[in-house]
Protein backbone atom coordinates (compact mmCIF):
# COMPACT_ATOMS: atom_id res chain seq x y z
CA UNK A 1 0.00 0.00 0.00
CA UNK A 2 2.95 2.33 0.41
CA UNK A 3 3.51 2.50 -3.36
CA UNK A 4 0.14 4.00 -4.26
CA UNK A 5 0.31 6.37 -1.31
CA UNK A 6 3.75 7.65 -2.38
CA UNK A 7 2.45 8.09 -5.93
CA UNK A 8 -0.61 9.97 -4.70
CA UNK A 9 1.50 12.14 -2.41
CA UNK A 10 3.83 13.03 -5.28
CA UNK A 11 0.90 13.87 -7.55
CA UNK A 12 -0.68 16.14 -4.94
CA UNK A 13 2.63 17.85 -4.25
CA UNK A 14 3.17 18.57 -7.93
CA UNK A 15 -0.39 19.81 -8.32
CA UNK A 16 -0.04 22.26 -5.42
CA UNK A 17 3.32 23.47 -6.76
CA UNK A 18 1.82 23.99 -10.19
CA UNK A 19 -1.05 25.99 -8.76
CA UNK A 20 1.44 28.06 -6.76
CA UNK A 21 3.28 28.92 -9.98
CA UNK A 22 0.41 29.28 -12.44
CA UNK A 23 -1.95 31.40 -10.33
CA UNK A 24 0.53 34.24 -9.68
CA UNK A 25 1.60 34.08 -13.32
CA UNK A 26 -1.99 34.39 -14.51
CA UNK A 27 -2.58 37.28 -12.12
CA UNK A 28 0.54 39.07 -13.34
CA UNK A 29 -0.23 38.49 -17.01
CA UNK A 30 -3.82 39.54 -16.55
CA UNK A 31 -2.98 42.69 -14.65
CA UNK A 32 -3.98 45.94 -16.33
CA UNK A 33 -1.11 47.76 -18.02
CA UNK A 34 -2.16 50.83 -16.08
CA UNK A 35 -1.14 49.06 -12.90
CA UNK A 36 2.49 49.24 -13.97
CA UNK A 37 4.37 52.41 -13.03
CA UNK A 38 5.86 53.94 -16.20
CA UNK A 39 9.39 55.20 -15.75
CA UNK A 40 10.20 58.73 -16.94
CA UNK A 41 12.34 59.12 -20.02
CA UNK A 42 15.10 61.59 -20.81
CA UNK A 43 14.66 64.50 -23.20
CA UNK A 44 17.32 66.28 -25.25
CA UNK A 45 16.00 69.57 -26.69
CA UNK A 46 18.11 71.09 -29.45
CA UNK A 47 18.30 74.76 -30.43
CA UNK A 48 19.98 75.05 -33.83
CA UNK A 49 22.00 78.17 -34.59
CA UNK A 50 24.26 79.18 -37.47
CA UNK A 51 27.48 77.68 -36.11
CA UNK A 52 26.48 75.65 -33.05
CA UNK A 53 23.72 73.65 -31.44
CA UNK A 54 22.71 74.07 -27.83
CA UNK A 55 21.17 71.14 -26.00
CA UNK A 56 18.98 71.07 -22.93
CA UNK A 57 19.21 67.68 -21.21
CA UNK A 58 16.32 66.67 -18.94
CA UNK A 59 17.44 63.61 -16.96
CA UNK A 60 15.44 61.68 -14.30
CA UNK A 61 17.54 61.77 -11.14
CA UNK A 62 16.85 58.16 -10.12
CA UNK A 63 18.04 56.65 -13.42
CA UNK A 64 20.92 59.12 -13.69
CA UNK A 65 22.17 58.18 -10.23
CA UNK A 66 21.95 54.48 -11.05
CA UNK A 67 23.80 54.83 -14.37
CA UNK A 68 26.49 57.33 -13.37
CA UNK A 69 27.22 56.17 -9.83
CA UNK A 70 26.72 59.78 -8.67
CA UNK A 71 23.95 59.61 -6.10
CA UNK A 72 21.75 62.70 -6.43
CA UNK A 73 18.63 61.26 -4.82
CA UNK A 74 19.08 63.24 -1.62
CA UNK A 75 21.13 66.10 -3.08
CA UNK A 76 19.66 69.57 -2.58
CA UNK A 77 20.03 72.49 -4.93
CA UNK A 78 22.54 74.05 -2.57
CA UNK A 79 24.63 70.86 -2.61
CA UNK A 80 24.56 70.42 -6.39
CA UNK A 81 27.67 72.56 -7.12
CA UNK A 82 29.78 70.13 -5.09
CA UNK A 83 28.77 67.35 -7.52
CA UNK A 84 29.06 69.47 -10.67
CA UNK A 85 32.59 68.38 -11.66
CA UNK A 86 31.73 64.67 -11.42
CA UNK A 87 28.49 65.18 -13.36
CA UNK A 88 30.26 67.06 -16.16
CA UNK A 89 32.97 64.41 -16.38
CA UNK A 90 30.39 61.65 -16.70
CA UNK A 91 28.40 63.51 -19.36
CA UNK A 92 31.46 64.30 -21.47
CA UNK A 93 32.21 60.58 -21.62
CA UNK A 94 28.78 59.80 -23.05
CA UNK A 95 28.02 62.67 -25.46
CA UNK A 96 29.96 62.45 -28.74
CA UNK A 97 28.39 64.22 -31.73
CA UNK A 98 30.33 63.96 -35.00
CA UNK A 99 29.99 65.11 -38.56
CA UNK A 100 28.52 62.63 -41.01
CA UNK A 101 32.14 61.79 -41.94
CA UNK A 102 33.17 61.09 -38.37
CA UNK A 103 34.91 64.32 -37.34
CA UNK A 104 34.32 65.04 -33.66
CA UNK A 105 32.35 68.04 -32.45
CA UNK A 106 33.37 69.99 -29.35
CA UNK A 107 31.08 69.55 -26.32
CA UNK A 108 30.86 72.02 -23.42
CA UNK A 109 28.69 71.32 -20.38
CA UNK A 110 27.18 74.42 -18.80
CA UNK A 111 24.65 75.13 -16.07
CA UNK A 112 23.12 72.38 -13.92
CA UNK A 113 19.90 72.52 -11.94
CA UNK A 114 17.57 70.26 -9.97
CA UNK A 115 13.79 70.47 -9.98
CA UNK A 116 10.63 68.43 -9.57
CA UNK A 117 8.55 67.67 -12.64
CA UNK A 118 6.10 65.18 -14.11
CA UNK A 119 5.66 63.55 -17.51
CA UNK A 120 2.51 62.12 -19.02
CA UNK A 121 1.55 58.85 -17.25
CA UNK A 122 4.23 59.27 -14.58
CA UNK A 123 4.06 60.55 -11.07
CA UNK A 124 6.18 63.47 -9.84
CA UNK A 125 9.92 62.88 -9.88
CA UNK A 126 13.17 64.80 -9.52
CA UNK A 127 14.93 65.93 -12.67
CA UNK A 128 18.48 67.05 -13.42
CA UNK A 129 18.57 69.72 -16.13
CA UNK A 130 21.82 70.33 -17.98
CA UNK A 131 22.75 72.95 -20.58
CA UNK A 132 25.30 71.93 -23.22
CA UNK A 133 26.79 73.55 -26.30
CA UNK A 134 27.71 71.35 -29.26
CA UNK A 135 30.09 73.01 -31.72
CA UNK A 136 31.07 71.38 -35.04
CA UNK A 137 34.49 71.73 -36.66
CA UNK A 138 35.03 74.76 -38.89
CA UNK A 139 32.99 74.49 -42.07
CA UNK A 140 30.89 71.55 -40.88
CA UNK A 141 27.11 71.47 -41.28
CA UNK A 142 25.07 71.96 -38.10
CA UNK A 143 21.95 70.62 -39.81
CA UNK A 144 23.29 67.14 -40.54
CA UNK A 145 25.30 65.25 -37.94
CA UNK A 146 25.63 61.97 -36.08
CA UNK A 147 24.58 62.14 -32.44
CA UNK A 148 26.42 59.51 -30.39
CA UNK A 149 24.75 59.70 -27.01
CA UNK A 150 24.23 57.03 -24.37
CA UNK A 151 23.72 58.95 -21.12
CA UNK A 152 21.87 56.62 -18.70
CA UNK A 153 21.01 54.23 -21.57
CA UNK A 154 24.37 52.47 -21.37
CA UNK A 155 23.44 51.13 -17.92
CA UNK A 156 19.64 51.29 -17.62
CA UNK A 157 18.59 49.09 -20.52
CA UNK A 158 14.92 50.09 -20.38
CA UNK A 159 15.64 53.80 -20.53
CA UNK A 160 14.67 55.90 -23.58
CA UNK A 161 15.90 59.34 -24.66
CA UNK A 162 13.73 61.54 -26.88
CA UNK A 163 15.64 63.99 -29.09
CA UNK A 164 13.65 67.04 -30.19
CA UNK A 165 14.24 70.41 -31.85
CA UNK A 166 12.86 73.48 -30.09
CA UNK A 167 14.38 76.30 -32.16
CA UNK A 168 15.54 76.16 -35.76
CA UNK A 169 15.33 79.50 -37.59
CA UNK A 170 15.98 78.04 -41.05
CA UNK A 171 13.05 75.62 -40.63
CA UNK A 172 10.68 78.27 -39.28
CA UNK A 173 10.83 77.28 -35.60
CA UNK A 174 11.41 80.57 -33.79
CA UNK A 175 8.82 80.97 -31.04
CA UNK A 176 10.33 78.51 -28.56
CA UNK A 177 6.92 76.89 -28.07
CA UNK A 178 6.55 73.19 -28.69
CA UNK A 179 9.12 70.85 -30.18
CA UNK A 180 9.61 68.60 -33.19
CA UNK A 181 10.83 65.09 -32.49
CA UNK A 182 13.81 64.00 -34.59
CA UNK A 183 14.38 60.55 -33.10
CA UNK A 184 14.84 58.34 -30.05
CA UNK A 185 17.90 56.81 -28.48
CA UNK A 186 17.57 53.44 -26.77
CA UNK A 187 19.34 50.12 -26.42
CA UNK A 188 19.21 47.81 -29.44
CA UNK A 189 18.45 44.58 -27.53
CA UNK A 190 19.31 42.40 -30.51
CA UNK A 191 22.90 43.65 -30.71
CA UNK A 192 23.14 44.99 -27.11
CA UNK A 193 24.40 48.35 -28.39
CA UNK A 194 23.14 51.93 -28.31
CA UNK A 195 23.07 53.02 -31.96
CA UNK A 196 23.92 56.61 -32.85
CA UNK A 197 21.12 58.89 -34.02
CA UNK A 198 21.53 60.42 -37.47
CA UNK A 199 20.14 63.95 -37.19
CA UNK A 200 18.89 65.36 -40.49
CA UNK A 201 17.18 68.74 -40.15
CA UNK A 202 16.83 69.30 -43.88
CA UNK A 203 18.29 72.16 -45.90
CA UNK A 204 16.28 74.97 -44.32
CA UNK A 205 15.89 78.35 -46.03
CA UNK A 206 15.94 82.08 -45.36
CA UNK A 207 12.36 82.32 -46.65
CA UNK A 208 11.09 79.99 -43.92
CA UNK A 209 12.91 82.06 -41.33
CA UNK A 210 11.44 85.28 -42.73
CA UNK A 211 7.86 83.98 -42.78
CA UNK A 212 8.24 82.62 -39.25
CA UNK A 213 9.49 86.01 -38.06
CA UNK A 214 6.52 87.79 -39.68
CA UNK A 215 4.22 85.47 -37.71
CA UNK A 216 6.24 85.98 -34.53
CA UNK A 217 6.10 89.76 -34.88
CA UNK A 218 2.35 89.69 -35.41
CA UNK A 219 1.79 87.42 -32.42
CA UNK A 220 4.10 89.52 -30.28
CA UNK A 221 2.16 92.75 -30.80
CA UNK A 222 -1.18 90.95 -30.61
CA UNK A 223 -0.39 89.27 -27.28
CA UNK A 224 1.64 92.23 -25.98
CA UNK A 225 -1.10 93.81 -23.91
CA UNK A 226 1.12 96.69 -22.81
CA UNK A 227 2.04 97.73 -26.37
CA UNK A 228 -1.57 97.65 -27.51
CA UNK A 229 -2.83 99.60 -24.50
CA UNK A 230 -0.28 102.35 -25.02
CA UNK A 231 -1.29 102.88 -28.64
CA UNK A 232 -5.04 102.62 -28.03
CA UNK A 233 -5.01 104.93 -25.00
CA UNK A 234 -3.23 107.61 -27.05
CA UNK A 235 -5.75 107.20 -29.85
CA UNK A 236 -8.76 107.38 -27.52
CA UNK A 237 -8.85 111.22 -27.16
CA UNK A 238 -7.54 111.87 -30.70
CA UNK A 239 -10.98 113.05 -32.03
CA UNK A 240 -11.41 115.46 -29.07
CA UNK A 241 -10.56 119.14 -28.68
CA UNK A 242 -8.91 120.49 -25.51
CA UNK A 243 -9.69 123.83 -23.90
CA UNK A 244 -8.50 125.09 -20.54
CA UNK A 245 -6.89 121.81 -19.55
CA UNK A 246 -10.01 119.74 -20.28
CA UNK A 247 -11.44 117.74 -23.16
CA UNK A 248 -14.40 119.92 -24.13
CA UNK A 249 -15.42 119.22 -27.71
CA UNK A 250 -14.82 117.52 -31.02
CA UNK A 251 -12.44 118.21 -33.86
CA UNK A 252 -13.50 117.63 -37.44
CA UNK A 253 -13.33 114.16 -39.04
CA UNK A 254 -10.36 115.19 -41.20
CA UNK A 255 -8.37 116.43 -38.23
CA UNK A 256 -9.29 113.35 -36.18
CA UNK A 257 -8.07 111.06 -38.96
CA UNK A 258 -4.89 113.11 -39.31
CA UNK A 259 -4.20 112.79 -35.59
CA UNK A 260 -4.84 109.05 -35.53
CA UNK A 261 -2.64 108.50 -38.57
CA UNK A 262 0.11 110.70 -37.13
CA UNK A 263 0.11 108.91 -33.77
CA UNK A 264 0.23 105.50 -35.44
CA UNK A 265 3.02 106.47 -37.84
CA UNK A 266 5.07 108.13 -35.11
CA UNK A 267 4.79 105.10 -32.85
CA UNK A 268 5.79 102.90 -35.80
CA UNK A 269 8.81 105.08 -36.62
CA UNK A 270 9.93 105.20 -32.99
CA UNK A 271 9.79 101.50 -32.24
CA UNK A 272 11.15 100.54 -35.68
CA UNK A 273 14.21 102.78 -35.26
CA UNK A 274 14.92 101.50 -31.75
CA UNK A 275 14.35 97.89 -32.79
CA UNK A 276 16.81 98.20 -35.68
CA UNK A 277 19.46 100.06 -33.69
CA UNK A 278 19.41 97.79 -30.64
CA UNK A 279 19.21 94.57 -32.70
CA UNK A 280 21.83 95.33 -35.36
CA UNK A 281 24.07 96.95 -32.76
CA UNK A 282 23.59 93.85 -30.57
CA UNK A 283 23.19 96.15 -27.58
CA UNK A 284 23.11 94.37 -24.24
CA UNK A 285 20.34 96.33 -22.52
CA UNK A 286 18.88 95.26 -19.15
CA UNK A 287 15.24 94.39 -19.61
CA UNK A 288 13.70 95.73 -16.41
CA UNK A 289 14.35 99.48 -17.01
CA UNK A 290 12.89 99.18 -20.51
CA UNK A 291 9.83 97.28 -19.27
CA UNK A 292 9.33 99.81 -16.46
CA UNK A 293 9.61 102.65 -19.00
CA UNK A 294 6.87 101.04 -21.07
CA UNK A 295 4.58 100.78 -18.03
CA UNK A 296 5.25 104.45 -17.26
CA UNK A 297 4.41 105.41 -20.85
CA UNK A 298 1.03 103.71 -20.55
CA UNK A 299 0.35 105.50 -17.28
CA UNK A 300 1.14 108.86 -18.90
CA UNK A 301 -1.19 107.99 -21.79
CA UNK A 302 -3.99 107.09 -19.37
CA UNK A 303 -3.63 110.40 -17.50
CA UNK A 304 -3.65 112.26 -20.83
CA UNK A 305 -6.92 110.54 -21.77
CA UNK A 306 -8.44 111.92 -18.55
CA UNK A 307 -6.85 115.39 -18.60
CA UNK A 308 -4.96 116.66 -21.66
CA UNK A 309 -1.25 116.82 -20.85
CA UNK A 310 0.06 117.37 -24.38
CA UNK A 311 -2.93 118.11 -26.65
CA UNK A 312 -1.98 118.21 -30.30
CA UNK A 313 1.46 116.75 -29.60
CA UNK A 314 0.40 113.11 -29.21
CA UNK A 315 2.41 112.07 -32.27
CA UNK A 316 5.65 113.40 -30.75
CA UNK A 317 4.97 111.61 -27.50
CA UNK A 318 4.11 108.39 -29.37
CA UNK A 319 7.41 108.57 -31.24
CA UNK A 320 9.49 109.16 -28.10
CA UNK A 321 7.81 106.44 -26.08
CA UNK A 322 7.91 104.19 -29.13
CA UNK A 323 11.71 104.07 -28.73
CA UNK A 324 11.30 102.17 -25.47
CA UNK A 325 8.77 99.78 -26.99
CA UNK A 326 11.20 99.06 -29.84
CA UNK A 327 13.95 98.18 -27.37
CA UNK A 328 11.58 95.72 -25.73
CA UNK A 329 10.85 94.15 -29.13
CA UNK A 330 14.60 93.68 -29.67
CA UNK A 331 14.84 91.33 -26.67
CA UNK A 332 13.01 88.70 -28.72
CA UNK A 333 15.67 88.78 -31.44
CA UNK A 334 18.56 88.92 -28.99
CA UNK A 335 17.56 85.56 -27.50
CA UNK A 336 17.91 83.80 -30.88
CA UNK A 337 21.68 84.27 -31.35
CA UNK A 338 21.28 84.79 -35.09
CA UNK A 339 24.00 85.43 -37.65
CA UNK A 340 24.16 88.91 -39.20
CA UNK A 341 22.34 87.77 -42.34
CA UNK A 342 19.65 85.96 -40.36
CA UNK A 343 19.33 88.97 -38.06
CA UNK A 344 18.71 91.40 -40.92
CA UNK A 345 16.12 89.06 -42.46
CA UNK A 346 14.51 88.48 -39.07
CA UNK A 347 14.43 92.20 -38.31
CA UNK A 348 12.54 92.91 -41.54
CA UNK A 349 10.10 90.04 -41.02
CA UNK A 350 9.53 90.71 -37.32
CA UNK A 351 8.90 94.42 -37.88
CA UNK A 352 6.62 93.70 -40.85
CA UNK A 353 4.54 91.36 -38.68
CA UNK A 354 4.26 94.02 -35.98
CA UNK A 355 3.17 96.71 -38.45
CA UNK A 356 0.63 94.52 -40.24
CA UNK A 357 -1.14 93.54 -37.03
CA UNK A 358 -0.86 97.07 -35.65
CA UNK A 359 -2.45 98.45 -38.83
CA UNK A 360 -5.22 95.87 -38.62
CA UNK A 361 -6.00 96.79 -35.01
CA UNK A 362 -6.01 100.53 -35.72
CA UNK A 363 -8.33 100.02 -38.70
CA UNK A 364 -10.68 97.96 -36.54
CA UNK A 365 -10.61 100.52 -33.73
CA UNK A 366 -10.95 103.59 -35.98
CA UNK A 367 -14.76 103.49 -36.59
CA UNK A 368 -15.41 103.00 -32.87
CA UNK A 369 -13.09 105.88 -31.90
CA UNK A 370 -14.86 108.27 -34.28
CA UNK A 371 -18.36 107.21 -33.24
CA UNK A 372 -17.56 107.08 -29.53
CA UNK A 373 -16.45 110.72 -29.58
CA UNK A 374 -19.94 111.78 -30.76
CA UNK A 375 -21.97 109.92 -28.13
CA UNK A 376 -23.36 111.36 -24.93
CA UNK A 377 -21.76 108.52 -22.95
CA UNK A 378 -18.32 109.30 -24.37
CA UNK A 379 -16.91 111.00 -21.24
CA UNK A 380 -17.98 108.14 -18.99
CA UNK A 381 -16.58 105.47 -21.32
CA UNK A 382 -13.36 107.40 -21.85
CA UNK A 383 -12.80 107.97 -18.13
CA UNK A 384 -13.58 104.31 -17.34
CA UNK A 385 -11.19 103.04 -20.01
CA UNK A 386 -8.47 105.45 -18.92
CA UNK A 387 -8.89 104.50 -15.25
CA UNK A 388 -8.64 100.76 -16.00
CA UNK A 389 -5.61 101.37 -18.21
CA UNK A 390 -3.97 103.47 -15.50
CA UNK A 391 -4.55 100.77 -12.89
CA UNK A 392 -3.01 98.15 -15.19
CA UNK A 393 -0.04 100.44 -15.88
CA UNK A 394 0.54 101.00 -12.16
CA UNK A 395 0.41 97.26 -11.56
CA UNK A 396 2.95 96.66 -14.32
CA UNK A 397 5.22 99.45 -13.09
CA UNK A 398 5.29 98.12 -9.54
CA UNK A 399 5.79 94.56 -10.80
CA UNK A 400 8.67 95.54 -13.08
CA UNK A 401 10.34 97.43 -10.25
CA UNK A 402 10.46 94.20 -8.28
CA UNK A 403 7.11 93.84 -6.49
CA UNK A 404 4.89 91.19 -8.16
CA UNK A 405 1.17 91.83 -7.72
CA UNK A 406 -2.18 90.39 -8.88
CA UNK A 407 -3.01 93.49 -10.94
CA UNK A 408 0.00 92.88 -13.20
CA UNK A 409 -0.83 89.19 -13.51
CA UNK A 410 -4.43 89.97 -14.44
CA UNK A 411 -3.31 92.55 -17.03
CA UNK A 412 -0.83 90.08 -18.54
CA UNK A 413 -3.53 87.44 -18.84
CA UNK A 414 -5.51 89.64 -21.22
CA UNK A 415 -2.93 88.84 -23.88
CA UNK A 416 -4.05 85.21 -23.87
CA UNK A 417 -7.50 86.17 -25.22
CA UNK A 418 -6.45 87.58 -28.57
CA UNK A 419 -9.24 85.89 -30.53
CA UNK A 420 -11.87 87.47 -28.26
CA UNK A 421 -10.16 90.85 -28.63
CA UNK A 422 -10.28 90.66 -32.42
CA UNK A 423 -13.93 89.57 -32.39
CA UNK A 424 -14.91 92.46 -30.10
CA UNK A 425 -13.02 95.02 -32.19
CA UNK A 426 -14.50 93.64 -35.41
CA UNK A 427 -18.06 93.71 -34.05
CA UNK A 428 -17.56 97.22 -32.70
CA UNK A 429 -16.20 98.35 -36.07
CA UNK A 430 -19.16 96.88 -37.97
CA UNK A 431 -21.67 98.36 -35.51
CA UNK A 432 -20.00 101.78 -35.55
CA UNK A 433 -19.83 101.85 -39.33
CA UNK A 434 -23.50 100.85 -39.63
CA UNK A 435 -24.49 103.52 -37.10
CA UNK A 436 -22.55 106.20 -38.96
CA UNK A 437 -24.09 105.27 -42.32
CA UNK A 438 -27.60 105.16 -40.86
CA UNK A 439 -27.15 108.54 -39.17
CA UNK A 440 -25.84 110.11 -42.35
CA UNK A 441 -28.61 108.70 -44.54
CA UNK A 442 -31.32 109.87 -42.13
CA UNK A 443 -29.69 113.22 -41.56
CA UNK A 444 -29.84 112.63 -37.80
CA UNK A 445 -27.48 114.92 -35.86
CA UNK A 446 -24.95 113.27 -33.51
CA UNK A 447 -26.13 112.64 -29.96
CA UNK A 448 -23.94 115.10 -28.07
CA UNK A 449 -24.11 115.86 -24.40
CA UNK A 450 -24.35 119.30 -22.80
CA UNK A 451 -21.28 121.51 -23.49
CA UNK A 452 -20.00 118.83 -25.89
CA UNK A 453 -19.88 120.57 -29.22
CA UNK A 454 -17.81 120.36 -32.35
CA UNK A 455 -14.81 122.65 -32.29
CA UNK A 456 -13.95 124.63 -35.42
CA UNK A 457 -11.99 122.51 -37.87
CA UNK A 458 -8.92 124.59 -38.79
CA UNK A 459 -7.09 121.70 -40.39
Amino acid sequence: MTGPRNWLTTLLTRLVAGIAIVVPAVLLLGASPAAAHPMPHSVVQLDVYRSSVTARLELPVSDFSRASGIDLTETTRAQLPSRAAAIRTYLLKHIHPTTTRGRAWRVAIGALSLSRTQQTSTGPYRELTVAAVLTPPAGADVRHFTFRYDVIVHQVVTHVTLVTVRQDWANGRVDGKGTTQVGTIELDIRHMKVPALNVDLGPGSAWRGFVAMVELGGNHILTGTDHLLFLLILLLPAPLAATGGRWTGLVGPRKALTRIGGITLAFTAGHSAALAASSLGRLDIPSWPVEAFIAASILVGAIHAIRPLFPGREAVVAGVFGLGHGMAFSFVLAEMHLSTGQLVTSLLGFNLGIELVQLLLVCLALPSLLVLARLRVQPALRLTGAALTGIAALGWLVDRLGLPNPVARAADSVGSHTTLLLIVLALAAVTSTAWSLTTRLRGTPPVLGPRWRKAPDRS
